[in-house]
């Protein structure tokens, strides 16, 4: 009789230690919407990348401005409300690592809870602040120009330039940090060192992607 409690005991504990660790594997997306007009309505989780047929999208309906999604892989996602209504609202790009993502959707959305969400949430804002100021240098540089000013208008341009520079290689840094994983792999081909052109001699050229010169062998 002993022998069998023990045994039932061992395996009562192996089986709670394994629903353990798989429950630590979980991701779990603990969302909110705010507005109550999306109320019932369904919002998506789109995998960033290969399928987005039906058998790969999830979706949920909002409850209490609410919604829930639980992975088992590390993936990126893109969190989408039903396109009906989606104007207003700021697609989301989210990690489903281990651990709790809490995400709110909203005219500017945010995903923070897990360490390559955080890295992502961090580089998202910097990356809106980037398009927000390099959009308005632009168009002031175009502004002077169509006003005849060439000589400040060229200047204005080439500070939107050194501005760019400065945003791909905080990208650049930012994935070598990283190392590896999901995050590695969506920054660290965005802004690449260098690229290949082929010349006029069909010899093979190998580009400095900022300087756009040819390194030499």
């Amino acid at each position: 009789m002993k022998k069998i409690l023990l045994c039932f005991m061992t395996l009562a504990t192996a089986t709670m230690f394994h629903s353990c660790q798989q429950s630590s594997q979980l991701c779990h997306i603990e969302g909110t919407v705010n507005g109550e007009q999306y109320e019932g309505k369904r919002i998506f989780l789109v995998p960033f990348k290969g399928p987005k047929t039906a058998e790969f999208v999830d979706s949920m309906e909002i409850k209490d401005g609410k919604f829930h999604f639980e992975k088992d892989t590390t993936q990126m996602y893109t969190i989408l409300m039903d396109y009906h209504y989606r104007f207003g609202l700021q697609p989301l790009l989210v990690i489903s690592e281990p651990g709790v993502v809490k995400v709110t959707i909203d005219s500017i959305s945010h995903a923070m809870g897990t360490p390559q969400n955080d890295s992502l949430e961090k580089w998202k804002a910097r990356t809106e602040m980037h398009n927000r100021e390099l959009m308005k240098m632009r168009r002031f540089a175009a502004n002077l120009y169509s006003k005849g000013d060439s000589v400040q208008a060229k200047y204005i341009a080439q500070r939107a330039d050194s501005f760019h520079v400065v945003y791909k290689n905080y990208t650049r840094q930012l994935a070598k940090n990283m190392k590896e994983g999901v995050l590695y792999d969506f920054l660290k081909d965005m802004f690449p060192l260098t690229y290949q052109r082929k010349s006029p001699d069909g010899r093979v050229l190998t580009m400095n992607a900022d300087t756009h010169e040819e390194i030499k062998q």
